[in-house]
């Protein structure tokens, strides 16, 4: 599993910046103004960690088997990520909006921060040492590790400053925003950005035609 994130290339469907963001934002209103999880199923969340990179493609077949044979276990898992899904929302939504995130919700980070940094360790490498997790294997929750140490990494970081919620409407998912004035104001132009977009030239139109 991956430990580190800083530099690793954005996929067309990472739009958060950081992967606790893109985490957060795998619950969608964009377009029909309903909620859409995309974490369905514990098999949607390796399909995800997969896509991030977390896990690799060999890796990812191992939890996905692992879950069909302890259907409990990785729907508890399941219920772990989406209770954590929504802390870590409440936590940057708050500082995106200039708001102080809630003791509980930070109380809550921190003590899934404390079980994860449990499991990381120094190994040796040709070059030196790097960080790197002590696997413990069958622990169907694993793939949470990198999240919530992203969470704990971006909190501490500069980049906290730039955090920004999505205009769009009713879009609201989170992202640092790296532009060079400061100014993003969509998850994606292309998306969200566009909307808007479309939206502000029919209200213009149809007080033209009203004239």
């Amino acid at each position: 599993m991956v430990i580190e994130e800083e530099g690793r290339p954005l996929t067309p469907d990472s739009v958060g910046g950081r992967l606790c963001l893109d985490f957060a934002n795998t619950v969608s209103q964009k377009l029909s103004g309903k909620s859409v999880d995309d974490l369905k199923s514990y098999s949607d969340f390796v399909t995800w960690a997969v896509k991030r990179e977390i896990l690799s493609d060999q890796e990812g077949e191992k939890f996905y088997q692992e879950a069909l044979q302890r259907p409990s276990e990785a729907s508890a898992a399941l219920n772990a990520a989406k209770a954590l899904r929504t802390t870590i929302y409440s936590i940057f939504a708050a500082i995106a909006g200039d708001r102080t995130p809630a003791d509980s919700d930070v109380a809550k980070l921190n003590k899934e921060l404390r079980k994860v940094l449990t499991h990381i360790q120094l190994v040796k490498t040709p070059t030196g040492f790097e960080w790197d997790w002590s696997e413990n294997e069958g622990e169907l929750d694993q793939l949470l590790w990198p999240v919530i140490k992203s969470a704990g990494d971006l909190l501490v970081s500069n980049e906290v400053t730039r955090l920004r919620k999505c205009e769009g409407d009713p879009c609201e998912w989170l992202f640092v925003d790296r532009s060079k004035n400061h100014s993003r104001r969509w998850c994606d132009m292309a998306d969200c950005g566009n909307r808007a977009k479309a939206r502000r030239h029919y209200a213009r139109k149809r007080a033209t035609e009203k004239v």
